[in-house]
């Protein structure tokens, strides 16, 4: 622990892990503007949220590549579910390898599955 003046670092192994882990980013994809986007991640702990409002069948969507260019090495993007970053396999490896080649975890809530930081390859 240090501490100066009213500032307390703890920089144990926990507390220095805690201090270097990266930002939890949401990303949230609705078709509709009806559709209520507040409940896919309404029970994550997230630093910031990025929502589209169009469909899934490509990648091209404004706030997803405002995603891919905000993610740092040590982030963790949050999805709701596999579906809401990807309508089929080819886009969705591409952009889990794209995000985890640069180390960050994707993580994706309805399925409980969490990407390592760096995969080598996604096998079909």
């Amino acid at each position: 622990m240090f501490r100066c003046d009213a500032l307390t670092l703890d920089l144990t192994h926990q507390g220095l892990e805690a201090a270097m882990a990266g930002q939890r980013i949401g990303y949230v994809r609705v078709r509709t503007l009806d559709q209520n986007e507040r409940r896919q991640l309404e029970d994550q702990v997230l630093d910031r949220v990025f929502t589209d409002k169009a469909s899934g069948r490509d990648t091209v969507r404004p706030q997803l590549a405002e995603l891919l260019r905000f993610a740092r090495d040590g982030d963790t993007v949050v999805v709701h579910s596999m579906d809401r970053l990807a309508r089929n396999l080819d886009d969705l490896r591409a952009l889990v390898q794209g995000l985890t080649r640069r180390g960050v975890r994707v993580e994706f809530v309805k399925e409980s599955l969490v990407s390592p930081a760096r995969i080598r390859r996604w096998s079909t």
